[in-house]
């Protein structure tokens, strides 16, 4: 089976919104989905649940979900809500 990358990039003044938009779209994706958060400078608790919910749905339809342009704060905030080991990042 061929692997499919698709690049989403994430509006840093409404992450949560376009994290659920994504996850709504994981029906029948296939390979990975690459989301740029170079645009992004904070992460709020809304932001850190619909993570959560991505990654469990991506888990779920056995879609890779790489983060592309974290910034370190992010970073440590994902590795803070043990969200880090699920996903993949690219600098």
């Amino acid at each position: 089976m061929d692997s499919i990358a698709v690049l989403l990039k994430i509006d840093g003044e409404r992450v949560a919104g376009a994290l659920q938009e994504v996850r709504e779209k994981l029906d029948g994706a296939q390979g990975e989905i690459v989301l740029d958060f170079s645009s992004v400078r904070r992460v709020d608790p809304h932001a850190l649940r619909a993570l959560e919910d991505l990654a469990g749905s991506a888990d779920g339809k056995a879609v890779k979900v790489v983060l592309r342009g974290v910034n370190v704060d992010i970073y440590k905030v994902l590795k803070l809500a043990q969200l880090a080991s699920r996903f993949s990042f690219l600098t």
